[in-house]
């Protein structure tokens, strides 16, 4: 289409660049000139439109030509550029918001356009937050994907199907357009493309009859605290439906508590770590006790000793087929559960348990979800304490 576009602009009488950018590119091997150059030559239109190099690209007329650069070390000779009709940035997922405050006032050319194409890996890089949350009335977005390729060849759909069987954990990027929400050994990557797949990631309603509970990973108060987690759930038969996520770091019990009331989960159960139980060192006082006193109805899962963050991982993964997850508030939850991962020595090949990293803190209120609803076939692991009428 680069060139279609060329060939348009020369036919006009225009002159100009057609500007080719990725974020790194140290040389022509590693920008889309081959792409251009095989594009035009498979085409005998184009082909008689334009004249080709080794390293160059231009129409016959010399008056459009294909120039092609890597942002990261040439941004700021962008603004020599003299009428760029077009520029197409390749591979946009890593472009920084400064390069885009820089390049986007280069292209001033009258008619002029930017095309950004990429795969998206997350959901807060400078590329997706620029043009696909705040989009603008002059944007034009088109989501395309193998099942758009009509001409899509039979071996790729071999590996298609090879990775949904074998790599479920990178399927839904590679081949869905989703972000990267799980890395190799993450825990819950097949259980969460199944649970996708069942369309049992959507809408959950919330039913007003059955208890509604708060299953909490405690934090701490201070910059450096880890953070604080809580999921929403419901128990309803056999399914567990997950209604609402939340996570904040270094705030205070009563920042939580203020959360829960909004949201209109005053009257939930909360279903705390063993450390609930303990008391602060300097106030003397525990997330039970303080709960207790809040109006909340409070258990404490006992210390399951050794290996238990593994334990709720198996147990969370023996529940899976019967969770239920909506969406549209629990997607940062489920972006930590997707991500939650083994540490491994990759020198001697083993793994070391559980990765303690940002996604730790969901993963482990999620684990012990599974292990709470389980506790009444292993009552000696529960401690439950009475709501305190008030």
């Amino acid at each position: 289409m680069a060139a279609v576009h060329a060939a348009r602009l020369a036919q006009a009488g225009h002159r100009g660049i057609i500007l080719c950018a990725r974020e790194f590119m140290n040389s022509l091997d590693e920008s889309s000139f081959a792409e251009v150059k095989g594009a035009i030559e498979a085409d005998p239109f184009l082909l008689s439109w334009f004249d080709i190099g080794e390293k160059y690209i231009r129409t016959k007329d010399g008056n459009i030509s294909f120039a092609f650069i890597g942002l990261w070390k040439n941004l700021n000779s962008l603004k020599s550029k003299a009428r760029i009709h077009l520029c197409w940035i390749d591979e946009a997922e890593p472009v920084s918001e400064g390069a885009w405050i820089k390049l986007i006032p280069t292209v001033r050319e009258h008619g002029s356009e930017i095309w950004v194409t990429w795969n998206p890996e997350r959901k807060n890089s400078a590329t997706h937050k620029r043009f696909r949350e705040a989009t603008a009335d002059d944007m034009k977005i088109v989501e395309l994907n193998w099942r758009d390729n009509p001409l899509f060849p039979a071996e790729l759909e071999r590996e298609r199907q090879a990775d949904m069987k074998d790599r479920p954990d990178q399927y839904a990027h590679i081949w869905e357009g989703d972000f990267v929400t799980t890395v190799e050994g993450a825990y819950y990557a097949a259980s969460l493309v199944k649970a996708r797949a069942d369309g049992r990631i959507g809408t959950v309603p919330a039913d007003p009859l059955m208890t509604t509970r708060a299953i909490w990973d405690i934090g701490g108060t201070g910059a450096k605290a880890d953070a604080c987690a809580i999921w929403i759930a419901q128990y309803v038969g056999r399914e567990i439906r997950f209604l609402d996520y939340y996570e904040a770091q270094g705030q205070p019990l009563a920042t939580h508590v203020q959360w829960l009331r909004s949201n209109g989960y005053g009257n939930a159960m909360c279903v705390l770590p063993h450390d609930g139980a303990t008391n602060d060192r300097v106030h003397d006082v525990s997330y039970e006790s303080a709960l207790r006193s809040a109006g909340f109805e409070v258990k404490v899962i006992a210390n399951q000793g050794a290996g238990a963050a593994m334990k709720r991982v198996e147990a969370a993964r023996r529940l899976f087929p019967s969770m239920w997850f909506h969406e549209a508030t629990c997607g940062p939850g489920i972006d930590a559960i997707g991500w939650y991962h083994e540490k491994r020595d990759e020198e001697r090949g083993i793994g070391l348990g559980p990765n303690h990293d940002w996604s730790s803190h969901g993963a482990d209120a999620f684990g012990l979800a599974a292990v709470e609803y389980e506790a009444p076939k292993n009552r000696e692991h529960v401690q439950f304490t009475p709501r305190k009428v008030v």
